[in-house]
């Protein structure tokens, strides 16, 4: 007979047995039926990815000096899910009154100015990317375009047409950046440890606000090259929305112009990965892989020349200020090449800009009418003027008009077009009522004289003489990488037809001395002068010279020489005109400044008249004239006469061929040769 203890025993270990039998049933649905999905639940659970920023590469000149390099700082990043709507615009204004503060600066490329009366400024173009961005009309007037962002901000209860101003421009930043809960907005870089220190001290009033470590862009040389070398940025939404399929990110800083910008599938470098991976005994941070620096950048130019370029056309442009011809000097610029190869060695425009400092100077830099961020070099177009002469020279020998020792007598005033009403004068005729008497090719570029080269540009025709202009990239795009470039103007009748307007038998002659239509940018100018010195070979002007790679698989590019024309100029003919250039610098309109030169140096002055004010100072030079090795062209606006660029020319040479500094410049110039 079964006692009641052992009952008890035996539902004790049925209960037991049927509580296993669940707890194995259980284990068996966690582990067989359902254990792919709950491990893969476990593992996105504790394991979080985050990007480590890659370095971007670096930039070099010619000779592996640094122009571009990197350091470590902070920025302030707004969260936008952390942030209430309608507290932004005050959260605005209390970092503002930070950065104040601090005196640290922040993003604001609004074109309207920060303070009354609220005009537009930079560019027209500046204005209308604005508008066009907001969808208001071309001819919206900057105080209705401000009424039209203040209310689209909801920015309704400030007094201060400042305070609305400068919110109107941080929200502004927001909206082309694309400000959203996964797309962040940087509102500062490189900002003070006094910045970071209040942000954080104070975080209740910066809910939102985050600071984070970041990479700074530095231009090791202040504002050397800026134009060259450009700027980075903050990616745009429009520019992410191009580039989110090549692995961008919306914070990601990009090139925005300059050789940052055309270098940008480099110099980016790709970004590492850490994984955080959280576990029952805490949290551990791991690198799956590091990044990758981005490859390295190297350019054509010599940075010791362009200092030197950049120095001499700034202090020549208010020494030119002195001469009562030249008193509204302002701005100009220069460029050098090597003519067998068409390297940029050195190019400049002044005045400039510090693309370190660029966003805190943006406003200034934008109403300042001298336009420090326009490149002149590549985009302003100027009239040759008499350094046309050498063009026309070429022509009129290779198409056999005229011969090295033709000779036509110069007498003051050209008659050929008289009975039309026109009867241009040569230059020395007008300033001093007399002529050049019998002059050869060699004898009218030491003289510029205006007489010759109307004849010879009349026998040679128009149509040939823009056949050669194109032959020697005049009115052509250089093939130079960054943009901004101007194609210039080739003076033609099919130029007039295409615009509606007719071309007179008076316009030949005024084209062969580099008037009309004319209009060339200093790198073309530098380039032809380039190809005239080795014979008649154009190459695309360049400014990068390899990359490095800062990866194992990728591999170094070096770039070649490029050959846009080819143009056979006869040893005679070529002889004739380095006559000319080299008389020019020895006894002519270019004597004061290279007469006993160290270095024989082959010249032209231009003196290109404009409409409204002094005439602009246009030069080109080549060296040494027995065998050239660079070509420099200078234009400085309202400059007077070609001779006041002259100097800047001379110091270009002084430093490349070290004049100062020995006793035979050329043979120690080749003893440094490669």
């Amino acid at each position: 007979m079964i006692t009641l203890k052992e009952k008890r025993f035996k539902i004790i270990l049925i209960f037991l047995a049927i509580f296993a039998a669940i707890v194995l049933l259980k284990l068996v649905q966690l582990q067989v039926v359902q254990g792919v999905e709950y491990k893969t639940l476990s593992e996105s659970r504790t394991r979080t990815s985050l990007p480590i920023k890659a370095p971007r590469g670096e930039i070099f000149d010619r000779y592996g000096r640094p122009l571009v390099t990197n350091r470590m700082g902070f920025s302030v990043v707004l969260q936008k899910e952390a942030i209430k709507k309608d507290s932004l615009n005050s959260l605005i204004t209390r970092i503002i009154d930070v950065m104040a503060q601090t005196k640290d600066v922040y993003t604001d490329t609004l074109p309207i100015a920060l303070n009354p009366p609220f005009n537009y400024i930079g560019d027209e173009k500046d204005a209308y990317d604005m508008l066009r961005f907001m969808k208001l009309p071309e001819n919206t007037a900057s105080d209705a375009a401000l009424n039209f962002l203040a209310e689209r901000y909801g920015i309704v209860n400030e007094a201060d047409a400042k305070r609305v101003r400068q919110i109107i421009g941080v929200r502004y930043e927001m909206e082309k950046r694309g400000f959203a809960n996964n797309a962040p907005y940087t509102f500062a870089t490189d900002v003070s440890n006094m910045a970071v220190t209040i942000l954080k001290e104070q975080s209740d009033d910066f809910v939102g606000v985050n600071i984070v470590v970041d990479s700074i862009r530095e231009y090791t040389e202040g504002t050397l090259a800026a134009h060259i070398l450009g700027r980075v940025d903050i990616i745009y939404a429009e520019e992410y929305a191009e580039l989110k399929d090549e692995g961008y990110s919306v914070n990601d800083t990009i090139g925005k112009d300059g050789v940052e910008k055309v270098l940008e599938p480099y110099l980016r470098g790709q970004d590492g990965i850490s994984a955080v991976i959280t576990t029952g005994r805490g949290a551990s941070s791991t690198v799956s892989h590091d990044p990758i620096a981005g490859d390295y950048g190297i350019l054509t130019i010599d940075s010791n020349l362009q200092k030197v370029l950049e120095a001499s056309l700034e202090s020549n442009i208010f020494a030119m200020r002195k001469n009562k011809d030249a008193s509204s000097a302002s701005s100009g610029a220069g460029v050098v090449l090597d003519v067998n190869s068409g390297e940029i060695l050195a190019m400049a425009s002044y005045p400039s800009f510090n693309p370190e400092t660029f966003i805190e100077d943006y406003n200034s830099l934008a109403a300042n009418s001298n336009r420090p961020m326009f490149n002149r070099a590549i985009g302003g177009a100027y009239e040759p003027g008499s350094t046309f002469k050498i063009l026309t020279a070429v022509a009129g020998l290779e198409e056999r008009v005229i011969t090295p020792s033709d000779q036509i007598q110069d007498e003051g005033v050209y008659r050929e077009y008289e009975k039309y009403g026109y009867a241009p004068t040569c230059w020395v005729w007008t300033d001093l009522h007399r002529t050049h008497g019998l002059v050869n090719v060699s004898d009218a570029l030491k003289v510029s004289c205006n007489y010759f080269f109307y004849d010879v540009g009349r026998r040679v025709g128009i149509t040939k003489l823009a056949e050669y202009g194109k032959k020697f990239g005049l009115g052509q795009f250089t093939g130079v990488e960054i943009s901004g470039e101007t194609a210039g103007i080739l003076a033609s009748p099919e130029y007039r037809e295409k615009n509606n307007a007719q071309w007179y038998v008076g316009d030949t002659l005024q084209a062969a001395i580099g008037q009309s239509d004319n209009l060339v940018t200093p790198l073309q100018l530098a380039n032809y002068v380039a190809a005239v010195a080795n014979g008649g070979t154009l190459y695309s002007a360049h400014l990068i010279k390899g990359i490095n790679s800062n990866s194992e698989e990728g591999e170094n590019i070096n770039y070649s020489p490029q050959i846009l024309q080819q143009t056979e100029i006869s040893q005679v003919n070529y002889d004739a005109i380095m006559q000319g250039l080299g008389d020019a610098s020895e006894g002519g309109t270019a004597a004061n400044v290279f007469s006993n030169y160290k270095i024989p140096v082959g010249s032209k002055t231009g003196t290109a008249t404009v409409a409204k004010g002094a005439a602009n100072a246009v030069f080109v030079a080549l060296a040494p004239l027995s065998k050239p090795e660079i070509a420099v062209a200078i234009v400085v606006e309202h400059g007077g006469h070609g001779n006041y660029a002259a100097p800047i020319a001379r110091d270009v040479f002084d430093e490349y061929f070290k004049v100062l500094e020995v006793s035979d410049p050329i043979e120690a110039h080749n003893q440094l040769l490669p």
